[in-house]
């Protein structure tokens, strides 16, 4: 779904209805598919006729309608679990398999899916992992499915024309400082207290390794149809926190002095939106 450059500094990388999703909620619970977990579901279900499920469902002498619509909420779990296994390579391979499964049988149950786009169907699964105890061994996920859903947002997100060196040289030295810019729409930045960054990397090179614990914002960014991510320093990430918010570079410029020093600022700043520029993270507001 998405590409991830090789640079070692950036690298890159119909709703349900009610019936069926308590039934698969119900039949996810319990792999091996009883009978009674997909008779609850049908259960709790309201707007059943009032001779059942039979109703809707044709039975024969093979299966009786809630084993059909087992076969079918089993199914459709599958092919959700496949989907956000996919956009979570790096969770599962830390994780491991069976408590992948977990997870995500977990989520689904407290988070059917309500839209048709099945990659709306993993949006709150950080929200859930950080309130899920028994992921104590792993305190760093939260933050890396954090990480991971940022780089599907961006990579889908809305399009505009980055603000180009060419553009910003023929704009007079003088106006620099009053200059409106933004940051592009599709960006993300993620305050996070791990390196999450560093272990998606190390996927990236077939490796696996625990982050450090380390407060930094994450840049995550689409460049050329190609999802990007770095580590900001906090000069960085308070900087382009203040693009994003508005704050023109003046604003920006002050606030750099204040975390620096005067003679140090032209040049912090120029480096600074040098990688800006490259990266095509802002745009003219």
């Amino acid at each position: 779904m998405r590409e991830r450059s090789g640079r070692q500094d950036v690298p890159q990388r119909s709703g349900p209805n009610g019936l069926a999703r308590r039934a698969s909620a119900a039949n996810a619970t319990n792999e091996s598919g009883g009978g009674a977990e997909i008779a609850g579901g049908v259960a709790a279900e309201k707007r059943l006729p009032s001779s059942g499920i039979s109703a809707m469902i044709r039975e024969d002498s093979r299966l009786s309608a809630i084993e059909r619509v087992g076969i079918y909420a089993d199914m459709y779990f599958y092919s959700l679990l496949d989907a956000i296994r996919e956009d979570f390579p790096a969770t599962f391979r830390v994780i491991g398999a069976v408590n992948f499964h977990n997870l995500v049988t977990g989520y689904l149950v407290e988070y059917p899916p309500a839209r048709p786009s099945i990659t709306e169907a993993s949006r709150h699964l950080a929200e859930f992992a950080g309130n899920s105890q028994w992921l104590g061994n792993w305190p760093f996920v939260t933050d890396l499915i954090r990480l991971e859903r940022a780089l599907i947002e961006v990579f889908l997100g809305p399009d505009a024309e980055p603000l180009g060196l060419d553009e910003l040289h023929r704009t007079p030295p003088q106006e620099w400082s009053s200059l409106r810019i933004g940051a592009h729409p599709a960006i993300q930045l993620l305050d996070c207290g791990w390196r999450v960054d560093e272990s998606l990397r190390a996927l990236d090179q077939e490796r696996l390794s625990a982050p450090r614990r380390e407060p930094r914002s994450i840049l995550v960014f689409r460049k050329n149809c190609d999802v990007n991510y770095r580590a900001l320093d906090d000069i960085e990430g308070k900087a382009l926190g203040m693009v994003r918010h508005g704050d023109d570079l003046k604003a920006v410029c002050e606030e750099v002095a204040t975390e620096t020093s005067e003679s140090a600022t032209p040049g912090l700043m120029n480096r600074m939106l040098s990688r800006w520029l490259a990266d095509g993270v802002i745009v003219r507001a």
